[in-house]
């Protein structure tokens, strides 16, 4: 399956500034804040994690919120998942791959899963 998120970044900047760091704890755990360069960065860990959803089929609620995928990144700076337990347990899932992007004030990111 496959999702995509598009978001503008001024909307995660206007976020940001207002609430600061409690707006990112919304969405994103510390260690995921850790990686945050700036209010772009953060509108594309939002627009991952909306994607990801869409392909799970589930979208961000009940079944599936935003803690429980991890957005983390390899030695070489690519993004990749960790999901919660009751994630794994609860879907088939065999792999994922996402990727994020950003063009002038939007982010846009794509996610597949691939079931078992």
């Amino acid at each position: 399956m496959i999702g995509i998120d598009l978001i503008k970044t001024s909307r995660m900047d206007r976020l940001m500034q207002r609430f600061g760091e409690k707006a990112l704890l919304r969405f994103l755990s510390p260690i995921e804040i850790s990686l945050v360069k700036n209010y772009k960065t953060a509108a594309g860990f939002w627009a991952v994690k909306e994607a990801f959803s869409k392909a799970l089929g589930t979208g961000i609620g009940k079944e599936c919120n935003f803690h429980d995928i991890v957005i983390c990144k390899t030695d070489k700076g690519a993004p990749y998942l960790r999901l919660e337990k009751n994630i794994t347990d609860n879907y088939t899932i065999q792999s994922t791959g996402i990727s994020i992007t950003h063009d002038g004030e939007y982010a846009i990111a794509v996610a597949t899963i691939e079931f078992s």
